[in-house]
């Protein structure tokens, strides 16, 4: 009997996928537990599994197009079986979603024997992109096809992908290199208007909705607080001249929240609609910048972990995320949501609840600005925190009082290191 498999969901925010890839063709035989295409989420290019055996039949979504989650994806059976029935069912049913495996996705990579050959142009040359010193450049299938496509010589895209890997994105985000990108910027003809156009990726169309619907359906109010960080700053250098893993700013950020929600569980909820889950647990989401937009990997049970291993986890999940190598597991299950932009010069702003939390804090960096201490105006070191409140859960009072245990934590640090 022919089976029917639908466009998966591979994450709790996807609803729509990507065929990045089949590994298979119709008339291909296909054993249950074998890779049947490589489908790109709105967090990550995932390989995923057939659940069936026999021979593929008919595939109903090309290479490169985008579907619904629950879409016919394919449809597997006896060779030579007729599916008219099977495509008939398909058109007329709204199936109920599969439950599916999401093994480790191991990166697609083809190889492709390239001549480097030097490209010029009257005025310089034109950067030639290799993965390595035999010529042999890396690319996604998905991304070769759309550089023939749209008439790009593969070899002057830099791919940003694991190992120097050219990617989807970079297709999708690659200028023909001229010398007035030194500067970052490509004047239009004097008089002529001028604009580029790009495709919306998965990632960034989950970001725009879920963003969307947070600001226009949560009340939001904010509550900022500036914490001074002297100890802190005094407490982190002496805990990295032990040697070892350095440990940052954000790693003792991330241990006074969780520390701060246990204290504070009203902070610590989600709003259900017809109910509020007071979660007795600690995952804190630590959001992630990657190209195509942001990612928030879970710190699980975060009270119950050193700065140490805190800082290992985030590291960690950072590169990941660079690599598109985040698994569901990694990204799902947050109650609480930090947003750091203190590396990037920002001394303070504003975040979107990350719903169901029913909070986000927004760290900015550290600045070094006169104080008054002992009624004395002193040189200081101060961090702009503000913590965005869904007022549904949380009202001033309760987000007050987090603050203020939050700060005393960082203020005094070695309370976050004993007990």
């Amino acid at each position: 009997m022919a089976e029917i498999v639908y466009m998966p969901q591979l994450s709790d925010t996807m609803v729509e996928g990507v065929v990045a890839s089949w590994f298979k063709k119709v008339g291909d035989k296909v054993a249950s537990g074998e890779i049947l295409a490589e489908i790109e989420t709105d967090k990550a290019t995932m390989e995923f599994e057939s659940f069936y055996d026999g021979v593929l039949l008919h595939i109903g979504v090309e290479q490169g197009k985008a579907v619904p989650v629950n879409t016919l994806l394919a449809i597997i059976g006896e060779p030579g079986e007729d599916i008219t029935a099977a495509l008939a069912s398909s058109a007329s049913a709204t199936p109920e979603k599969e439950e599916v495996k999401t093994p480790s996705p191991a990166p697609v990579i083809e190889a492709v024997k390239v001549e480097a050959k030097a490209v010029t142009t009257p005025v310089e040359s034109v950067p030639v992109y290799t993965a390595n010193a035999d010529g042999r450049l890396f690319v996604s299938p998905l991304a070769r096809k759309l550089a023939e496509e749209r008439g790009i010589d593969i070899n002057q895209v830099a791919g940003t992908g694991e190992g120097g890997r050219i990617v989807k994105s970079d297709v999708d985000h690659f200028k023909p290199y001229t010398p007035a990108h030194r500067s970052g910027f490509i004047p239009a003809a004097p008089g002529v208007e001028a604009y580029t156009t790009e495709t919306v990726s998965q990632m960034r169309k989950t970001i725009a909705r879920r963003l969307a619907e947070s600001k226009f359906t949560a009340p939001h109010f904010y509550l900022t607080m500036d914490i001074d960080m002297d100890n802190a700053i005094s407490a982190r250098t002496q805990l990295n001249s032990v040697g070892g893993a350095k440990v940052s700013f954000n790693d003792m950020v991330v241990k006074a929240v969780a520390l701060s929600l246990k204290q504070h569980p009203v902070i610590n909820s989600s709003w259900l609609g017809d109910t509020i889950r007071r979660n007795q647990h600690v995952h804190i989401g630590v959001a992630v910048a990657v190209d195509e937009g942001l990612l928030v990997p879970v710190v699980r049970f975060a009270d119950t972990k050193g700065l140490n291993q805190i800082g290992a986890e985030v590291k960690e999940f950072a590169q990941k995320a660079k690599d598109k190598k985040l698994q569901p597991s990694d990204w799902e299950g947050n109650t609480f949501t930090i947003s750091n932009l203190g590396m990037f010069g920002i001394q303070s702003f504003t975040a979107i609840v990350n719903t169901p939390d029913s909070c986000i804090l927004a760290v900015g960096g550290i600045k070094a600005i006169p104080v008054v201490k002992n009624d004395q105006v002193v040189p200081g070191n101060v961090m702009n925190v503000t913590l965005s409140c869904d007022h549904r859960v949380v009202d001033g009072a309760s987000g007050a009082a987090f603050l203020n245990t939050f700060k005393a934590f960082l203020e005094n640090p070695v309370t976050m290191l004993v007990g």
